[in-house]
């Protein structure tokens, strides 16, 4: 059994076997580069962080993944969150089959749409009204427009290491000082695009409330993932996410919450709910879709009513609602609401984290703490420790690329025991079929994330 775990974004662990048969992946990534820039449609899948070659997939089922050469993976990664239920989940195939036998577009109303659109209302009531769409970017990208537009303000405020998908404003980074107007993090973005994006470090409340003193008047929206998961996993510091929704309220500016990665998957209606804070507007994405292209906003009737045809904010997109996607979507949150699902998920992660805590001490012969991935002896060493004298020196550090620590959840073991326990909570396993791969004891644990279970780190 190989084991291949890829965390989102810059980052990643790859661990496996030194010895493994990779030649027809081999061959089609040299095909795919000679086709596809850079050999894959999506950048991370090009293995650049972390060395060696893409492996192709062939086939997925419950928590494995099999590749062209014959190699058998545990997927701890699930297609970065949609597949929650597991790959090809018998009653979502059965549902997207008997979809598909109908047609697969029709350009036109569905029964289906009003079905999910009531199924996300139920779980996330601030969504008063909902927009279905293609994508999680495309997502974002109309949730800021109706913000401008309910505003009539131009500029808004992200912060750094949160990604809310590839439009242009969006891909600006903080420079020097609190808060700097945006430069643009990719070639092909206008200087005048940027500019209206201002950004701030995640989790300083005290950076927003200066940007906020500073451009009241111009900013329409503050916008973030309310559990950063982009650069590494970060909860929100305590009262964070409170001091936002007081600070916006006071000045008139919309509160976003992208929720594309939590929606759905820290607990059935999101991060909102465990943290029992109401946004303006919501982004959903990846898992209402089931697996297939979907996206999602939505918000207070008064905002989402100056979408078109209604309004003069115009969205529009000719396979928005498709009925593949959306039959897929309905049936994974029937399965997510009707089978205890995130209680499981709860204890199978808290005796994942367990034990990779546990390896963590063992593999410590001198007393401090340090992670190890066993390729090309990759280590990850906490902050003020030392490596064993008995093994050689530690390789550099991969670090995040928005971030000069070496990993900046590793910053003390204590905060490694609790950040653990929430990163492996949000790891998707296959939790529904007798196929799931079982820990070997279960442990009974409350989410670290509630609110009464926050605490200021000393």
């Amino acid at each position: 059994m190989n084991l291949l775990f890829l965390d989102r974004g810059s980052t990643a662990w790859y661990c496996a076997p030194p010895i493994m048969k990779t030649t027809r992946s081999a061959k089609l990534f040299a095909d795919a580069q000679q086709l596809i820039p850079g050999g894959v449609n999506s950048p991370v899948r090009a293995f650049g962080s972390v060395g060696g070659q893409p492996r192709f997939i062939k086939r997925a089922k419950g928590a494995r993944l099999y590749d062209v050469d014959g190699n058998t993976y545990i997927d701890y990664v699930l297609s970065w969150g949609p597949m929650i239920l597991g790959h090809a989940a018998p009653l979502v195939i059965s549902t997207i089959k008997k979809a598909a036998a109908n047609g697969t577009s029709y350009g036109a109303p569905t029964e289906l749409e009003v079905i999910l659109a009531r199924m996300i209302h139920q779980a996330f009531p601030s969504m008063e009204k909902v927009r279905l769409v293609s994508s999680g970017t495309e997502a974002v990208m109309s949730a800021i427009r109706v913000a401008r537009g309910f505003t009539k303000r131009d500029n808004i405020l992200k912060f750094e290491g949160c990604y809310h998908g590839h439009s242009d404003y969006l891909l600006a980074k903080a420079g020097s000082g609190l808060a700097t107007l945006g430069i643009p993090d990719s070639l092909g973005v206008p200087a005048d695009f940027a500019k209206h994006t201002l950004t701030v470090p995640y989790n300083d409340i005290r950076a927003v409330q200066q940007i906020v003193k500073e451009h009241r008047n111009t900013l329409a929206c503050i916008m973030l993932e309310p559990i950063a998961a982009n650069m590494g996993v970060v909860p929100p510091a305590p009262e964070f996410l409170e001091s936002l929704r007081r600070l916006t309220a006071e000045n008139d500016i919309l509160l976003i919450f992208d929720e594309v990665i939590s929606g759905f998957r820290v607990t059935y209606g999101g991060a909102q709910t465990l943290y029992g804070i109401t946004p303006d507007l919501t982004v959903l994405g990846k898992i209402i879709g089931g697996g297939l292209p979907v996206g999602a906003y939505g918000g207070r009737k008064e905002i989402m009513d100056l979408i078109a045809p209604l309004g003069p904010v115009y969205q529009a997109g000719t396979l928005s609602g498709n009925p593949l996607a959306v039959s897929a979507g309905i049936e994974t949150l029937k399965q997510l609401k009707a089978h205890e699902v995130y209680k499981k998920l709860e204890e199978k992660s808290a005796a994942l984290a367990k034990g990779i805590l546990q390896n963590c001490r063992t593999r410590s012969d001198t007393g401090n703490s340090f992670t190890r991935c066993w390729n090309r002896g990759y280590t990850w060493p906490l902050l003020n420790s030392k490596p064993p004298s008995s093994r050689p020196p530690t390789q550099p550090a991969i670090s995040n690329t928005r971030s000069k620590e070496p990993w900046p959840l590793l910053r003390n073991y204590n905060r490694v025991a609790r950040e653990a326990s929430f990163v492996s909570r949000l790891i998707q396993l296959w939790i529904v079929s007798d196929t799931a791969v079982e820990p070997r004891r279960m442990l009974k644990t409350s989410s670290l994330l509630g609110r009464n279970e926050r605490k200021p780190e000393t």
